[in-house]
């Protein structure tokens, strides 16, 4: 598998346990092969005309191109922002067996296929 069949998909959530929640069901549903959590995270952004900073989460996740734009949909279905932060970025290199790993872990069929 090569470098440029995996994705990374950034996400935004507002806290730790949320972010957790969406890790766990998309690596449950094969969407994503891992997820990792980074807590207290601020971010300053705009909305409704006003500039805000909140404390959030990062969820990172890892999938293939494949499953990418179905992770994406989920994630947003899942999410709790009306707006949610989900940026899926490919990744150039890597160490071949995680990303042999990855494109595995995301091949794998639910018990839902």
């Amino acid at each position: 598998m090569s470098g440029s069949d995996v994705v990374t998909v950034l996400v935004t959530a507002p806290g730790r346990e949320s972010a957790l929640a969406l890790a766990h069901q998309v690596v449950e549903e094969c969407l994503a092969a891992c997820g990792n959590v980074v807590p207290n995270v601020t971010s300053v952004f705009r909305w409704d005309g006003k500039v805000n900073k909140e404390e959030e989460a990062l969820l990172i996740l890892k999938t293939s191109v494949s499953k990418s734009p179905a992770l994406i949909a989920r994630v947003a279905e899942l999410h709790e922002y009306d707006v949610p932060e989900v940026l899926a970025l490919r990744v150039e290199e890597g160490f071949a067996p995680y990303l042999d790993w990855v494109s595995e872990c995301t091949s794998m069929k639910t018990l839902d296929d």
